[in-house]
């Protein structure tokens, strides 16, 4: 394939041509150097008219069961109350959809840490009837169930409907309990989905045992995309045991990723560990967010996970699990992937902070970094994404990260902007300061597989969709 008249992302705008083989680049020459008719008869050309052409783009957070099963569930992610979710239910349920029996109805993406009534058995019972009905959260840590759902997942008596953390992850597990094949076949569709985006590779953190699921899908023909797959807890020993570490090539499309702990909960949920109490939750047992793994417990698999070759990747979101999982990457004098965010009342941001160069490189995938909060770690200071030369305002990257933005709730990509939360607090942005880690070093920034991932065109992506 030639591409005529591309520009380079993070070049200074000079048109190219780019050929391509076997879905590498392998040469780019100024614009018009390669003759007409010197490729073979088979080659495709297409004339790029100044586009420009950067690097395939990485979700570094899926859960791909989720992500596969989501296209499949009514979509909650844009409601705005307790009564409009559950109307939702209602009007879906009353299109005639069929349940198996011993089945629940499911649906998912909702936020309620924002909505101005809570979630109830009263709302959802009134709206569902007898048929059992599971919503589930945009960030998986909570469920909303009615009476029949309770019964039949064995939470009778819960006095809301509401569960979430650990009960959240094991009916959301039962529910993702759909036949092999089925899921494989799902997950083609929402790999050829994201590579028609733009897409090239996917981080899965899916709560399971990833390598087998995923030696039999590339197996089977899943070559759209990339997959790095994350080890929790249960299953670190396995990993150690099999020799795996992070950066290992199992297959041409499939690598080895990181060692995943979850030591908090969420915003929505208000089980993210943090400083200082929620609002309207003082006093009681869990007003400070919930604190998963210790201190003590953390620090042991941190260290067991680096011994034998595999980073870690902490899930911390609340100011305080920050701060302890900081304590821990410092003690342990490594590096690592730590991810955080603090909500913001348009939606989540993103940002990257490096904390103490000289000590530590912890990239955070997931931040609307607050200034104050973490401000008191840093050691180095921050660098604010309009200080960077590629993602200026008007620099080849802006549309994306105007198109970010709009995907994330109307945030744009000004490190000097500022949104207030449901408080009515402003908060500055924080902006990007990302230093690659080893795996991702090992990735050429000139594969691009497959080909038509070069050639999406811009689209508006819905966060139904499913990326994280």
């Amino acid at each position: 394939m030639l591409l005529r008249n591309a520009r380079i992302s993070r070049g200074d705008g000079t048109v190219v041509d780019l050929q391509i083989d076997d879905g590498l680049i392998v040469s780019i020459v100024a614009a018009g150097s390669v003759p007409a008719g010197s490729l073979p008869e088979s080659a495709d050309e297409l004339d790029a008219g100044g586009r420009w052409v950067s690097p395939g783009l990485w979700d570094n957070h899926v859960h791909a069961s989720q992500w596969a099963l989501i296209a499949k569930r009514l979509d909650l992610s844009f409601v705005t109350s307790a009564r409009q979710a559950a109307e939702l239910v209602g009007e879906a349920l009353s299109g005639g959809v069929a349940i198996e029996p011993g089945q629940a109805f499911v649906a998912s993406g909702f936020r309620d840490g924002l909505w101005p009534d809570a979630p109830s058995l009263e709302v959802l019972d009134a709206a569902s009837g007898g048929i059992p009905v599971v919503l589930i959260s945009a960030d998986l840590h909570a469920v909303w169930l009615n009476s029949a759902a309770l019964d039949l997942y064995g939470h009778r008596g819960n006095a809301t409907g509401l569960l979430v953390e650990d009960p959240a992850f094991d009916i959301t597990q039962q529910l993702n309990a759909v036949p092999v094949d089925v899921l494989d076949s799902w997950l083609v569709d929402a790999g050829h989905a994201a590579a028609a985006r733009g897409v090239v590779g996917v981080v899965d953190l899916e709560m399971a045992w990833n390598l087998e699921s995923w030696q039999r899908r590339m197996g089977n023909g899943f070559d759209s995309l990339r997959v790095e797959f994350g080890i929790y807890s249960e299953h670190l020993e396995r990993a150690i045991e099999l020799g795996l570490r992070t950066g290992d090539i199992i297959l041409p499309l499939l690598t080895v990723g990181r060692f995943k702990v979850i030591t908090d909960g969420s915003l929505n949920t208000r089980t993210a560990f943090c400083y200082e109490e929620y609002p309207g939750m003082e006093g009681e047992q869990h007003a400070h967010g919930m604190l998963t793994v210790q201190p003590a417990e953390l620090l042991p698999r941190m260290r067991a996970a680096r011994q034998a070759g595999i980073e870690s990747s902490v899930h911390a979101i609340g100011d305080h699990a920050t701060s302890l999982a900081l304590d821990a990457f410092e003690e342990l004098g490594c590096g690592g992937l730590e991810q955080h965010e603090l909500a913001v009342a348009v939606g989540e941001i993103g940002a990257d902070l490096v904390i103490g160069p000289a000590r530590l490189d912890l990239v955070a995938d997931q931040a609307a970094q607050v200034a104050g909060q973490l401000g008191r770690r840093v050691v180095d200071g921050l660098v604010l994404a309009n200080e960077t030369p590629d993602l200026r305002e008007d620099g080849p990257r802006a549309g994306l990260l105007a198109g970010i933005g709009q995907a994330l709730g109307g945030v744009g990509g000004r490190g000097d902007a500022e949104d207030r939360r449901a408080d009515g607090q402003q908060l500055p942005h924080a902006g990007r300061a990302r230093r690659p880690t080893a795996s991702r070093r090992r990735r050429s920034e000139s594969e691009i597989r497959p080909p038509s991932a070069m050639m999406a065109g811009p689209r508006k992506i819905s966060r139904a969709q499913g990326f994280q």
